[in-house]
């Protein structure tokens, strides 16, 4: 199943390795250097980089989502649960 990121972008959930709040993350210095690293390498996706709430990590991209992480952990959630 697919989980919407905002805009036109969607993941794969079996993809999602983590569910990020992007004001938390950004607080922490070596959380900074790692998007930073990141960023240099090509690993985040250039969907939705304007204003973020999340960050989303794959185990192919970084994505920056516009979508608070309780939306987004509601949404996998009820995949989940549609899986089962």
């Amino acid at each position: 199943m697919f989980i919407h990121l905002g805009g036109d972008t969607l993941v794969n959930s079996k993809r999602i390795v983590a569910i990020l709040n992007a004001d938390s993350v950004l607080g922490a210095a070596t959380s900074k250097e790692f998007l930073k690293t990141a960023n240099e390498e090509g690993f985040i996706a250039k969907d939705n980089q304007e204003a973020y709430k999340s960050i989303i990590i794959t185990d192919q991209k970084i994505h920056l989502s516009p979508i608070s992480t309780l939306t987004l952990k509601k949404r996998a959630n009820f995949i989940y649960n549609l899986s089962e």
